[in-house]
């Protein structure tokens, strides 16, 4: 009984902050339109992206080549 009323516990707390994380502090006062005055503006994704997709085409090379050794090895 006890650890159902501390897992019930635990799912209504977690229910009653999960609002708190989804909120976003208001922006600050000033002019909104100004390019100049923005927080987070156009991050470039390009680079990191190459290097993720060169990661994963390389991954998935080494898999398929140990996939077919494993293979012929039978």
């Amino acid at each position: 009984m006890k650890k159902k009323i501390t897992k019930m516990l635990l799912v209504l707390c977690l229910m009653a902050g999960s609002h708190q994380l989804f909120t976003q502090p208001p922006p600050p006062p000033g002019d909104h339109g100004d390019p100049g005055n923005q927080n987070a503006g156009n991050a470039p994704i390009d680079g990191g992206l190459g290097i993720l997709l060169a990661l994963g085409a390389a991954y998935g090379t080494k898999k398929v080549y140990e996939w077919k050794k494993e293979g012929l090895e039978d």
